[in-house]
């Protein structure tokens, strides 16, 4: 798995996109599927947040923060704009982060106040996927995938 830092620096013109498809219309929006306990698939509204080379997601107790705490595979979409047609998929392993630092400025980065207790969620990369459509509403897109340079251990999260 890769931070989004590593990610940027390995394929800057990709990165550039997906970061501006996930903050559409501004603050940022993405939606990110989870595997329920029972296998099947969830999807659930999330607002990344980039900080210290990393993109991040405060994720209030819910079913969607079990998924990832239980099964951390995710898959995170952008929303699409009135602008533009492109897509974005990003997919890998999300790993709950206590550190005081990585807290500290992903709570300065991020578009809202989060509660003190909201557990802070890394989104690491092992794919990206971007659509481009050029011109506007050509099918199909021209397709650039990502890929981790190779299979690493999820970190551990303490």
């Amino acid at each position: 798995m890769t931070t989004w830092g590593q990610f940027a620096e390995s394929a800057p013109e990709v990165a550039e996109a997906a970061r501006a498809l996930l903050t559409v219309p501004g603050q940022g929006f993405g939606y990110l599927a989870t595997v329920g306990a029972n296998g099947a698939p969830r999807i659930h509204p999330i607002m990344p947040v980039w900080a210290s080379g990393s993109l991040f997601a405060f994720i209030e107790p819910s079913p969607k923060l079990r998924d990832l705490e239980r099964d951390g595979r995710y898959a995170l979409h952008s929303t699409g704009s009135e602008d533009v047609d492109d897509e974005l998929m990003v997919a890998g392993h999300a790993v709950v982060r206590d550190e005081a630092a990585l807290r500290e400025a992903a709570v300065a980065a991020c578009p809202f106040t989060p509660g003190a207790q909201t557990p802070l969620v890394e989104l690491l990369l092992d794919r990206v996927m971007w659509a481009h459509y050029e011109p506007r509403g050509v099918f199909p897109p021209q397709y650039r995938v990502w890929r981790a340079p190779e299979p690493a251990a999820v970190p551990d999260a303490g």
